[in-house]
């Protein structure tokens, strides 16, 4: 059993890039607990494995004392100079267990560390090599579905592709392709998770990066995106040279570019926007498809009164007011639609309401002044009367 323990250990030490010194530590306490467990907690009880032969020694050390208290752990000087005659009081001294006793519970304990470094090998090795991939595109094979979610083969791993991070009226059936978004790579008591995601806005990025040159070479820089997956995605790009388009860049000749991510999205619609720092221009570019008269903010309150024509107003809102919302969530604005009919209406009743307060203002203006002259013809005749009373040709003396 001996030197088919260390032929197993070096095996997967090969296979697995397993320490195989690691694995040895870990057998002989195994060992040592399981001999404690046959002979007794209060034993102390050492384990050593030969990594060249694999003999295993299991040994019990006890402190030599002149009268012994616990047996377990304790030996007389008496006993203990039969066995070394050069002992002294205060020495430790072992004795070895025969294996035969341990036999069995070696090979077991064996097998179960063995088989248990193994399993955390693969974890450790499956963490390192995914967690530098975390937010990468990532392909993999559907190797089928557990509880909704879709679990998919990597090569060197299993990944889960859950419910929540799969795309709306989508499906796999085994063996299918599925390109993905490194969402997480989690650590449980019992394995390392890699978690997948298809509807995560970076999956878009991830996508334009692959088929545009221009962002994977950072000269179209992606500003924003938000989308609401299985319908419509909104993608704010910038140019950092002046010679590149890059809403021209990212749909490609024909719409070749855009179209590829628009397959891989199952026809999930995309708007490509061209990012300004003029709130007004971005806001009205957010809300294509629709085309915008008018757009007036208010930076304090970061809110915006978007108008535009009749025929446009269902367009700029959007089913269910999707539109309006990407639009929003794109910007960082609040954002308010109004038609033109609507907004000249409005600008009618305001225009009136300014007419009667400035009438309003003016006749209280009116009354004021009125009032002002009234006051001054009464302290006129007041005066005129002071002076009326004053006695002819008096002069002061």
């Amino acid at each position: 059993m001996n030197r088919e323990l260390i032929a197993v250990i070096d095996q997967i030490g090969r296979e697995k890039g397993i320490d195989k010194a690691k694995v040895i530590g870990a057998v002989e306490a195994a060992l040592q607990t399981a001999a404690k467990k046959r002979f007794g907690q209060g034993e102390n009880i050492q384990v050593e494995i030969d990594s060249k032969t694999g003999e295993i020694n299991v040994i019990s050390v006890k402190r030599i004392v002149e009268s012994v208290t616990n047996p377990k752990a304790e030996i007389s000087l008496h006993e203990a100079q039969r066995v070394d005659s050069g002992a002294e009081v205060g020495d430790e001294i072992g004795s070895v267990i025969e294996m035969d006793e341990l036999g069995r519970i070696a090979a077991q304990t064996a097998k179960q560390v063995i088989f248990q470094k193994v399993r955390e090998a693969e974890w450790e090795a499956v963490q390192k090599e995914y967690a530098t991939r975390q937010g990468d595109l990532i392909n993999g094979i559907i190797l089928g579905q557990e509880r909704r979610n879709y679990l998919v083969d990597l090569g060197k791993t299993e990944a889960i592709l859950p419910v929540q991070e799969q795309i709306p009226r989508e499906s796999y059936r085994r063996g299918d392709r599925v390109k993905a978004y490194l969402l997480e790579v989690r650590r449980t008591p019992k394995d390392v998770q890699v978690i997948l995601s298809r509807t995560h806005p970076q999956f878009v990025c991830k996508l334009f990066e692959l088929e545009v040159p221009e962002v994977s070479e950072k000269i179209v820089e992606i500003k924003g995106v938000v989308r609401e997956p299985g319908d419509r995605t909104k993608i704010a790009v910038a140019s950092r040279e002046k010679a590149v388009d890059p809403v021209g860049a990212c749909v490609g000749i024909k719409g070749s570019r855009v179209q590829a991510v628009v397959r891989e999205l199952r026809g999930e619609k995309i708007d490509i926007i061209a990012w300004t720092s003029d709130p007004r221009v971005f806001i009205a570019e957010a809300l294509n498809p629709a085309s915008i008269e008018k757009v007036g903010i208010d930076e304090e309150k970061k809110s915006a009164l978007v108008v535009v024509a009749d025929s446009q107003l269902s367009l700029a809102i959007g089913k269910n007011g999707q539109n309006v919302r990407l639009a929003a969530k794109l910007t960082g604005w609040k954002i308010d639609i109004i038609s033109a009919t609507e907004y000249e209406k409005e600008k009618v009743e305001r225009d009136k309401e300014i007419k009667a307060a400035l009438a309003e203002e003016a006749e209280a203006q009116r009354e004021q002044e009125e009032a002002a002259q009234a006051q001054r013809e009464v302290e006129a005749n007041l005066t005129s009367d002071e002076a009326a009373g004053q006695p002819d040709g008096l002069t002061a003396g």
